[in-house]
């Protein structure tokens, strides 16, 4: 087995039809007995630049101890025309994030995967310093090691106040070299030591990466990228993949 960190990404192809769009990364989060992909809200849908893929597959690994093997599974977007994924919005607006509930019971019995829980959600933003080291887990352009199927993992620091909503928004921002396809992978930072059993994932999940950030007005010949990136606040979560509400019963006649 490898390390269990990267066998919390997968990467998602986005299809319209037979005709595949994009490829993106995302990660696996479990509620309870409940299990749901979280990837950028852009990947599923995007109105800017006319993206409606209307399915997507993940790659999963099927064996736990031939890290070859893997199987694709795919996930309809739509159910009797209704989106079938989850999304947040706030006072600032739209955040993008999307998680989609994934059927355990439909898939191989066989699927290895490591799956972030509310534990690894980090309760108190202020603990956080700005310049924290953090790794990104992803698939930049697509790249991953193809034979085994697991994805690649950037350093990245905490490059805004953590904590405090950047430019009033649900993000911080992290300094990291990104690429197109890192969109929806989880932004994590070494737990500290509890003290208790090994813990399987020591990691804590503190955003989900949205996409790199520019200056308009930047001089294209005399100045680089700034090599900023957007990543959304990962309570978020919490929120998404909350038991939806019991249907109000019906007043007697």
């Amino acid at each position: 087995m490898t390390e269990p960190l990267l066998l919390t990404a997968t990467q998602i192809s986005t299809f319209d039809g037979p005709r595949l769009l994009t490829k993106a990364s995302g990660f696996f989060f479990a509620r309870g007995e409940k299990l749901f992909l979280v990837t950028s809200r852009h990947v599923v849908v995007d109105e800017p630049s006319k993206h409606f893929p209307d399915r997507i597959s993940i790659e999963l690994h099927d064996d736990a101890v031939n890290l070859t093997r893997s199987t694709h599974f795919l996930v309809m977007l739509y159910r009797n025309g209704q989106a079938i994924w989850r999304q947040g919005r706030d006072k600032a607006g739209e955040i993008d994030v999307a998680v989609v509930e994934l059927e355990r019971t439909q898939m191989p019995p066989t699927v290895i995967l490591q799956a972030f829980t509310p534990a690894h959600l980090q309760a108190s933003l202020s603990e956080i310093e700005v310049g924290s080291s953090l790794l990104i887990v992803g698939f930049p352009l697509g790249f991953h090691d193809t034979l085994h199927h697991l994805p690649v993992v950037r350093h990245a620091v905490i490059a805004s106040a953590f904590g405090v909503r950047f430019q009033g928004q649900g993000s911080f921002l992290t300094d990291a070299r990104t690429h197109r396809g890192t969109s929806g992978a989880p932004v994590v930072m070494r737990a500290a030591p509890s003290g208790g059993p090994g813990d399987p994932l020591p990691w804590k999940l503190l955003g989900v990466h949205s996409a790199r950030l520019d200056m308009r007005t930047r001089d294209l010949e005399q100045d680089e990228s700034l090599g900023l990136n957007c990543a959304w606040y990962a309570d978020i979560l919490m929120t998404l993949t909350a038991p939806a509400p019991a249907p109000a019963a019906a007043a007697a006649s």
